[in-house]
């Protein structure tokens, strides 16, 4: 359970019709071996004591009579085994019979029950024949020696794990307007459990995943589905133990319809995760009501602590606690979808969203001409792409584009030619601004020697590229367009003041490792055959700044990666720190699985993640006078658009975290 990862599973197991004793048994079976992979919290389907098939049987005394006994062998059966179930069961209320789920948990004497409230008597369902729905005079019923029944709303707070808080709904609970899970989330349920019975028919599996996918987004949860499976009758229908597992919109894992031979699916819940999205999304309205909330215990030791006003309370003595292992997958390229189709998609809607932003701010300010420098690069190429989508939905001739490229000590050849090329092909004006004397000028008037080749040998050519593109756009009552993306900004790897400012930066919202695709995009399916293979070109171009001179050879010199870092670590990073709010030493346990048999190894990702807090933290100032740009993602770092942080916050308890690991040493930043 460290870093707030919670193993849960599902199962369908394949029952017997009317069998309680057998079905506990193969329950039984599952939760033993669940406990053995680690499973805090597993799911059996709706009525899985029985089966769901089970019609006008369901009154018979007998029947009812070897559930209840069995549900007390299931709840002595897994004493000891760190783990609660949620299994579908008939019960008597009263003189009423509710289809429920009982709650079991391992440190626990008494089982809770959850009554399902919306019974389906429409088309192939007909169970208000047998049923009766939760009312609210069920509330807190007893129900004997095996437990009570849980009101509508109620919650299961588990007292010795941290934030581990669940609601349980039925089948038909989920597909109505106003499903208990959206108040079970709002008094405080972090993960919703859901024992299903539902058949399966042409396009009903689709239904139902983006069902649960909305439902788990909605209310920031996570939500396991377990669906009766093999076993049930067949007379009239088919049911295919169809089970999934989500977490706040994301499929997580899948036993998909009939390919489940009652095996557990198991996969791990970020419940860190999603308390941090629901604090972020503040529209998000939990209304935690302590009469709502039962504790259950998984046989973990706790400890009693006294609050300001001396209430006792058990909190989870950590120190016993396992760590969980991560069968989850963690993508390397979380900005980056891995379907082909989803990946061109993408790349369309940010092109989109960039050339339409750069069209509002064109007619906005009456421009005249974009200006934009052109060095041959990746960042660059793809703001020029832009400007030409701007100028075609504007109805402009592309020479409203003004393209120039301001060559000094680094700018190699193959570069140079491609920028000239890609110019010459969109149709765009370009023109040779060669800006060594000024640069020189410069080192004149600042007394600083060329042979140095400091920062600042590096920053003085940035900043003259700027002021000649300042000064063509007032000679042209034009606008500079920027060409900087999210992760240089995340770095700070910018010239203040110098490529770090425009008038509009068209990429400011799209990161590095993402990039690259929407100029393939581009290339594929937009350009001519000429822009296509000189983008190509500029793909496959180590990225560099160009600000040093070339080797010997005349090619790149200076390598960004080898400076700041690979930007697939970076936006890695990145995306865990500003999208989920991971702290360090959880970040590192995700990025060691997600790099795991990569050419990074753990002391190079800790480097390289250290690096991450020191630049982040240093260069807010550039971030905080960032010009206008379009967020494109849900990771955006204009102060506007969304990321808001003081420029001298220290990073001093993010590395000193870092600093904490066991045994493990970063390699030393060059």
């Amino acid at each position: 359970m460290k870093h707030g990862f919670i193993k849960v599973a599902a199962c369908s197991p394949k029952l017997r019709l009317g069998d309680p004793k057998y079905n506990a048994q193969l329950i039984v079976e599952a939760i033993e071996k669940a406990a053995d992979e680690g499973v805090t919290l597993i799911a059996f389907p709706e009525l899985a004591m029985t089966g769901y098939t089970m019609g006008d049987l369901f009154e018979h005394e007998l029947l009812l009579d070897t559930v209840e006994k069995e549900l007390m062998h299931i709840r002595d059966a897994i004493r000891g085994l760190h783990i609660i179930a949620v299994i579908g069961t008939p019960m008597r209320c009263g003189g009423k019979l509710l289809n429920c789920a009982a709650v079991i948990a391992s440190g626990s004497e008494r089982i809770e029950f959850v009554a399902k409230q919306y019974l389906p008597n429409y088309g192939e369902f007909y169970e208000a024949r047998q049923f009766t729905p939760y009312s609210e005079a069920d509330e807190s019923r007893y129900l004997g020696e095996l437990g009570w029944l849980a009101p509508a709303g109620g919650v299961f707070e588990v007292e010795d794990i941290p934030n581990l808080i669940f609601g349980v709904e039925i089948c038909e609970d989920l597909w109505v307007m106003d499903p208990p899970s959206n108040r079970l989330a709002k008094n405080g349920a972090l993960i919703i459990v859901n024992c299903s019975a539902g058949n399966e028919i042409i396009g009903k599996a689709d239904y139902r995943r983006n069902l649960v996918s909305v439902q788990s987004a909605k209310i920031a949860g996570g939500y396991i589905y377990a669906s009766a499976g093999e076993g049930e009758s067949t007379s009239d229908l088919v049911f295919s133990g169809h089970d999934f597992i989500y977490e706040n919109g994301t499929l997580l894992a899948e036993n998909k319809p009939f390919e489940n031979n009652g095996e557990l699916l198991i996969t791990e819940i970020d419940l860190g995760r999603l308390l941090y999205e629901r604090r972020r999304v503040n529209s998000f309205n939990s209304n935690f009501e302590d009469k709502k909330v039962y504790a259950l215990s998984c046989g973990y030791a706790a400890r009693e602590v006294f609050q300001d006003y001396d209430m006792p309370t058990r909190v989870p003595d950590a120190a016993h606690l396992p760590e969980t292992y991560l069968t989850r997958h963690f993508d390397r390229n979380p900005f980056v979808p891995k379907d082909e189709n989803e990946m061109t998609a993408r790349a369309r809607d940010i092109l989109t969203i960039q050339a339409m932003g750069l069209k509002r701010r064109i007619e906005q300010v009456r421009a005249s001409s974009c200006q934009i420098g052109i060095s041959g690069g990746l960042d660059s190429s793809l703001a020029l792409l832009v400007c030409a989508e701007a100028c075609d939905r504007l109805g402009l001739d592309r020479s409203f584009i003004h393209a120039v490229t301001m060559p000094c000590f680094g700018t190699t050849q193959r570069t140079k030619s491609n920028a000239l090329r890609l110019c010459e092909a969109l149709g765009v004006r370009c023109d040779t601004v060669d800006i060594t004397e000024t640069v020189r000028s410069n080192f004149k008037d600042i007394g600083h020697d060329e042979s140095d080749h400091s920062v600042t040998y590096e920053n003085v050519q940035a900043r003259v590229r700027t002021l000649v593109l300042m000064n063509l756009a007032n000679k042209e009552n034009g606008m500079v367009i920027g060409t900087g993306d999210l992760s240089e900004l995340a770095l700070g790897w910018a010239t203040y003041n110098g490529d770090h400012m425009s008038m509009y930066g068209v990429n400011c919202g799209v990161p590095k490792t993402l990039l690259k695709y929407v100029v393939r995009y581009y290339a594929n399916f937009i350009g001519s055959e000429e822009v296509k293979q000189v983008l190509y070109d500029i793909l496959d171009t180590p990225i560099s700044p160009e600000l040093l001179p070339p080797d010997e050879a005349g090619n790149i010199a200076q390598i960004t990666e080898d400076l700041v870092g690979p930007y697939e670590l970076h936006d890695f990073f990145l995306y865990y720190v500003l999208r989920w709010g991971y702290p360090p030493v959880k970040l590192y346990r995700v990025a060691k699985e997600a790099f795991r048999g990569s050419e990074f190894d753990e002391a190079t990702i800790l480097k390289w993640l250290k690096n991450f807090y020191r630049r982040f933290f240093t260069q807010q100032f550039k971030r905080n006078c960032l010009p206008d740009g379009p967020k494109v993602g849900s990771v955006c770092l204009s102060p506007r658009g969304d990321w808001r942080m003081p420029s001298d916050a220290t990073s001093r308890i993010w590395l000193d975290e870092l600093d904490t690991l066991p045994s493990i040493h970063a390699l030393p930043v060059q």
